[in-house]
């Protein structure tokens, strides 16, 4: 099971936030106002929201920024021009930020395969990654564990699920463990009927009843993928085996997850759904920080329900289930093909069900790697969203 570090509570913690304009950055921001003796930001890093940037960067004042897509540096570059912040561009940017000598915790939050280098980056250079980006561990999870063995950097998950899963284990051994059991609130659609899928818009699958996130996540909520994405970073971030991890649907998303243990002992770990708890954890770890956050109120729970996901109506995460027993490169097929697909969705290219028939069919047709390196794991990206458009005759972009 995974090394978890124990650092010093004393000094503030100097961050780098990755993603820092998407949901969980501007979450992390948040927390970071309510601790300001706690956190220095030191960077900040986003895709292309450069003018939300600019602003993040005035109030924060790191002295580092960068902006993933370089079309949009000079816009950066001109909203901050007192010239007192360093802008980086690019890929190379975004690791530059991530291995900085000064930071001490890097929040890995930019959405899909773009939050990979940097954050290997940033565990090369002994880093503790407060990681919010499952794409990372599900398409190179064996090299952040060779990232991880080798050196001294440390990783804690930000995702509720795996936080929960985390805070649940804390103090038992591994060998102790019998399952663990991922929620999932079962999206907007567990109740809707299957032979309505094709008319769903964009607007009602990315109306998520319990969580506020970004698009590309709800979207992946709604078809469950994001629970399967979520068992692959499972299985790397605790070590475990495939039919250790159990997904069950829980509509309410108060339990966020629980571990099976072999006495028959289960621990669950319960809240309102709201991602600055887990964020939080994982900044201030391994102390627990007062915080206004909403508290549950057992008064008005009333019931807690579960219910097996059902896979013919939500293949997605039956694909990601052959995609880890399959291995090697399958899982980079497996979320390159769904970004692709996904993406095309938000843009009403395609229906909904289109997106799990276009990773089935990606999965089906892609070669896979048996031993990826990391050269193997781009290519098998780039393949994976060439053959999706290539399958739709869809535009590159």
């Amino acid at each position: 099971m995974t090394s978890f570090p124990t650092p010093s509570p004393d000094a503030p913690r100097s961050l780098s936030i990755l993603g820092a304009t998407g949901s969980i950055g501007t979450q992390t921001l948040e927390v970071v106002r309510l601790f300001p003796d706690q956190f220095d930001v030191h960077a900040l890093a986003c895709g292309g929201n450069v003018e939300l940037l600019a602003e993040q960067a005035r109030e924060f004042q790191p002295e580092h920024v960068a902006v993933g897509d370089a079309e949009r540096a000079d816009d950066l570059r001109a909203a901050l021009d007192d010239g007192s912040v360093t802008v980086h561009v690019g890929e190379e940017g975004l690791c530059r930020v991530a291995t900085h000598p000064t930071v001490d915790v890097v929040v890995g939050a930019v959405v899909g395969f773009a939050g990979l280098a940097p954050v290997l980056a940033a565990l090369r250079e002994d880093k503790q990654v407060a990681l919010a980006n499952k794409e990372t561990l599900v398409v190179a999870g064996p090299l952040v564990q060779a990232a991880l063995a080798e050196g001294e950097g440390n990783l804690l998950p930000v995702d509720s699920e795996h936080s929960a899963i985390f805070q649940c284990l804390s103090g038992e051994s591994s060998d102790n463990v019998e399952q663990v059991v991922l929620t999932a609130s079962g999206g907007p659609f567990r109740t809707r009927s299957a032979d309505t899928f094709d008319a769903i818009t964009v607007d009602e699958a990315l109306d998520h009843p319990n969580w506020s996130m970004g698009a590309k996540i709800t979207i992946d909520s709604a078809t469950m993928m994001n629970k399967g994405l979520e068992v692959i970073e499972a299985r790397w971030l605790f070590d475990l085996a495939p039919e250790e991890i159990e997904v069950l649907v829980h509509p309410q998303s108060i339990v966020h997850s629980m571990v099976s243990f072999r006495d028959g002992a289960v621990k669950a770990q319960l809240g309102v759904p709201d991602m600055k708890v887990p964020i939080q954890y994982a900044l201030s770890y391994p102390a627990r920080w007062p915080a206004p956050h909403e508290r549950l109120d057992w008064t008005t729970l009333g019931r807690l329900d579960f219910e097996t996901p059902d896979l013919n109506k939500f293949p997605c995460l039956r694909h990601a289930y052959d995609a880890l027993e399959r291995g090697g490169s399958a899982p980079a097929v497996l979320n390159a093909a769904n970004e692709a697909a996904v993406d095309q969705f938000l843009r009403e290219r395609i229906s909904f069900p289109d997106i799990p028939r276009l990773v089935g069919e990606a999965l089906a047709s892609v070669p896979i790697v048996s031993d990826p390196v990391l050269d193997d794991l781009y290519a098998a990206d780039a393949r994976s969203r060439k053959h999706v458009q290539e399958l739709l005759g869809a535009p590159s972009n």
